[in-house]
């Protein structure tokens, strides 16, 4: 029997269609799961009439596939992968490849590309955005690790990712050690921004506007087919349209508690670590830990009250305004996520190739959409850009957009609709666009309360100066560092 090109560890919806999808595109797949009879099930179910063959122990599983050995593993993130590395080490000889395909933290993917590069072996961490059907017909990979094991896995990652218009796939190589799950956590993050921006819209069409399920349905199609044009507000549109078994809007009849599995908190950690400003993000997710509080709001509802004020303008020019507000503050969140991965290259010496990282995202994953294509031509024509608010087609988005955004925002506050990531994208932009904050008072209590010192206007960057405010404080400071 011929060897295996790879083999899959972890049989779940993921990993069964990655294996199909690998096997239509020429591959041949060795599988094992930890519950074995899942791997019978699956070769004599889905795979049936496949090349894909089973094994039932790691060892076995080894045995089967070509070298350099190339093992993916498909498990759920944490305990189980180091769990798994253990038991293939032993089986595994000097240049063979362990790959992590599952959503794992990037710090863990930098301390394992370590431990098995210790090992003599090669390590990948890769994210993978698409879901089941991404799966099955094409996702986003997002590879990095060992870059000596790339030209061993790039035939096939290539060939199984989606393509683009013009047939370039939507995977390439990210960088060493953490940084592929890295960029799939920042994707993982945008998609929280995304998700969280289409809900306000939606909550402002029809609180605000009392606008029903079907109409939204109508603006969301007509919004595809622009330059919001992406997959979530294609799905958006599907979802309003699509009615439970009496026939009424099956969206309303789900319950308000969104939930999470923790890609964008780990965000918003590294966020905060690396002081990057990602309050759209952030917002996003704590939106969602707000919706989880369903029996205090409940009861809040009953008891705290906000204004009555009804909605009397121009609904239509009022959609539109939402329409570009939901652009303007998209702009902002992608702003924020490029942000932070600027830093984390700076961080830990990655060359990220941030137009290319737009094209991974192009097509198979979540938050694929047009706007995307934007973004890769403005690394193209400024591979130095510091921030996206100064590529000229988004500075001229964000300033054509500016009155509906900030008409948006205020008639959501007067009517008590809270819009945390729209407004949230808006305070970002009021700030950065800003030569001068109120920080500088800011820097003043903090060396009133506890000598931390301060720079000044009139002397050099990098020279601190105390101030005894009081009278009765000394001449000792703090010692000076950036949080």
């Amino acid at each position: 029997m011929s060897k295996a090109d790879i083999g899959l560890i972890g049989l779940a919806v993921m990993g069964q269609n990655l294996v199909l999808n690998m096997n239509d595109h020429g591959f041949k797949v060795a599988v094992f799961n930890r519950t074995v009879s899942t791997v019978d099930e699956f070769i004599n179910g889905n795979a049936k009439g496949t090349e894909v063959v089973g094994a039932h122990s790691v060892e076995e599983l080894v045995g089967m596939l070509k070298r350099p050995r190339r093992v993916m593993l498909l498990v759920k993130a944490g305990q189980a992968v180091d769990d798994f590395i253990e038991k293939l080490i032993p089986h595994l000889e000097a240049g063979d490849i362990i790959i992590d395909g599952g959503n794992s933290n990037y710090q863990d993917t930098m301390r394992r590309t370590a431990y098995v590069e210790a090992k003599g072996l090669l390590y990948i961490g890769t994210g993978v955005s698409g879901g089941e059907e991404g799966a099955r017909h094409g996702p986003s990979i997002m590879p990095g690790g060992s870059p000596a094991a790339w030209p061993h896995v790039k035939p096939i990652f290539q060939a199984v990712a989606a393509k683009v218009e013009d047939g370039s796939p939507c995977c390439d190589w990210v960088g060493e050690n953490g940084a592929g799950h890295f960029i799939k956590m920042v994707h993982n993050g945008i998609e929280y921004g995304d998700m969280q921006l289409i809900c306000e819209s939606y909550d402002l069409m029809k609180n605000a506007l009392g606008m029903s399920a079907d109409e939204m349905h109508q603006v969301f199609a007509e919004w595809n087919k622009g330059k919001l044009d992406s997959y979530l507000i294609e799905i958006t549109r599907d979802i309003l349209g699509f009615k439970d078994e009496d026939g009424e809007p099956i969206v309303e009849k789900i319950l308000d508690t969104a939930g999470q599995k923790g890609t964008g908190k780990w965000t918003g950690i590294s966020a905060l670590e690396m002081g990057i400003p990602l309050t759209l993000i952030m917002e996003a997710v704590l939106s969602r830990s707000l919706s989880a509080l369903k029996d205090e709001r409940v009861a809040a509802s009953k008891v705290l009250s906000g204004p009555t004020v009804q909605f009397d303008g121009d609904k239509a020019a009022f959609v539109d305004d939402i329409r570009e507000a939901l652009y303007a503050s998209k702009i902002i969140s992608y702003t924020q996520g490029y942000m932070l991965m600027r830093a984390a290259a700076a961080e830990y010496n990655w060359n990220l190739n941030y137009g290319g990282i737009a094209l991974m995202w192009r097509g198979g994953c979540i938050i694929r959409s047009v706007f995307l294509g934007k973004i890769k031509e403005a690394f193209d024509k400024n591979p130095e850009l510091s921030n996206l608010l100064l590529d000229p087609y988004f500075k001229e988005q964000v300033e054509a957009a500016q009155a509906a955004w900030r008409r948006v925002v205020a008639k959501a506050v007067e009517m008590g609709i809270s819009v945390p990531a729209m407004s949230s994208a808006l305070a970002f932009f009021d700030g950065y666009r800003r030569e001068r904050l109120p920080a500088n008072l800011l820097q003043a209590q903090r060396d009133y309360f506890g000598a931390h010192t301060y720079e000044r206007v009139d002397r050099p960057r990098g020279q601190f100066f105390h101030t005894n405010w009081t009278g009765h404080g000394g001449d000792v400071t703090a010692r000076t560092y950036v949080a």
